[in-house]
């Protein structure tokens, strides 16, 4: 049996907290893949397009899969490696990838980072790639739970990356298509924004991809879109691609439904009529002032505000403590590039997206360097004084840390 791609889509949006899209995306059957660049002066973005700019050209010739998906990654990292050594303005950028090839009635995925890959079948939801991030070699090794990773302050720091260093890892992976099965790829801004579940109940609710692509994005905007936001989706099926497989041009969504104003329905309505004149309806009478409160609601409601005011008192002291604190402490853990940092503060993050921690240094030292008998152990985030922070750093830029 060979499937057919019948549908496929791709979406790709800034987000509600950042100015600058780093995400890139293919759409180039039978080639899919997420990047989600990470890097200073809009290096993040040159990373990701190097990455996604490496499958041009390539074909179905013949190759196995996974090792054409692993020689694509592998030579998109060395370009990336390489101008970032020639480039200071390109020091430590880098990118995730997962990507995804269909040949006859398999999916073939090559995979670098925190981005993933999922499937949908028979109406669940499974993720097929495992994240290269210091939270899920926590998690894995048994060090937190999956609760204590969903919220931990730095789960978006990676151990593995296009463009740190002049070789990567490729993970590859196969598996077996059937006619109905969705395939998802995306960048974390959605699954950081969004759970399993219910990124599932809207894979499975909506009647095309196009749609489903919408609300994914849709969704993790309104959970606060704090980063760039990609899906790429397609879908198995057997026969001919229809005309529903014509590629969905990618676009960066800046307006999503639900969000129009009345300036965007005046617009609209004088494009459709212009000689048209918008008359409010009449009023039979001026509205009229609302009753007063009783007494006793009166008294319940000051209540309620005095609690609110006590509750914002103590949350403000709290936070006004932890804030002194994070100015007399030091951590090592890893920036977005996944290369090993001092921090001074405290690991945590209040609420509203307010960082009780701010890089101090930045070493050339990749996580992925550490012995992995002592990764986890140097990067726990361990309060420490600002002279034990750096004597350790040292001595990793020095290599002297053995296994």
């Amino acid at each position: 049996m060979t499937l057919q791609i019948v549908e496929q889509v791709g979406r790709t949006d800034v987000g509600r907290q950042r100015s600058v899209n780093e995400d890139s995306l293919v759409l180039a059957p039978p080639f899919f893949a997420v990047a989600d660049g990470m890097g200073g002066a809009r290096a993040g973005e040159v990373a990701s397009a190097m990455a996604a700019d490496a499958f041009e050209g390539e074909t179905d010739a013949g190759e196995p899969p996974e090792a054409q998906l692993s020689r694509i990654l592998r030579a998109a990292n060395r370009r990336i490696y390489d101008l970032a050594v020639a480039d200071d303005s390109h020091r430590g950028m880098g990118t995730t990838v997962t990507a995804a090839k269909v040949t006859g009635d398999e999916v073939s995925l090559g995979h670098v980072g925190d981005s993933r890959a999922y499937r949908l079948r028979d109406r669940e939801l499974e993720q097929l790639t495992r994240d290269h991030s210091l939270v899920a070699e926590l998690e894995r090794s048994g060090q937190i739970t999956p609760e204590a990773a969903e919220h931990h302050p730095q789960r978006s720091i990676i151990t593995r990356a296009l463009g740190p260093e002049p070789d990567v890892q490729v993970d590859t992976y196969t598996v077996p298509g059937r006619p109905g099965d969705v395939y998802l790829i995306c960048s974390d801004g959605l699954t950081s924004m969004i759970s399993d579940d219910e990124l599932g109940s809207i894979l499975r609710s909506e009647e095309s991809l196009d749609r489903a692509a919408e609300s994914l994005v849709r969704a993790a905007n309104q959970s606060g879109g704090k980063d760039n936001i990609t899906v790429v989706l397609f879908r198995l099926g057997e026969g001919e691609p229809d005309s529903a497989a014509a590629p969905a041009p990618p676009r960066e969504d800046e307006t999503l439904a639900g969000e129009l104003t009345t300036a965007d329905v005046q617009e609209a309505l004088e494009e459709a009529a212009p000689d048209a004149t918008i008359v409010a309806p009449p009023q039979s009478r001026p509205p009229q002032p609302a009753p007063a409160p009783p007494p006793r609601r009166r008294r319940a409601r000051l209540k309620i505000a005095a609690r609110v005011l006590v509750v914002l008192v103590v949350i403000g002291a709290v936070g006004t403590g932890l804030y002194a604190l994070s100015r007399q402490v030091y951590f090592v853990g890893t920036n977005n590039a996944g290369l090993v940092t001092l921090y001074r503060g405290i690991p945590y993050q209040l609420p509203f997206g307010i960082d009780l921690y701010q890089a101090e240094y930045t070493s050339g030292v990749p996580a992925g360097a550490i012995p992995k008998t002592r990764r986890a152990r140097v990067l726990d985030h361990e309060w420490r004084g600002k002279s034990d922070a750096v004597d350790l750093l040292r001595t990793l830029e020095r290599g002297e840390l053995s296994g």
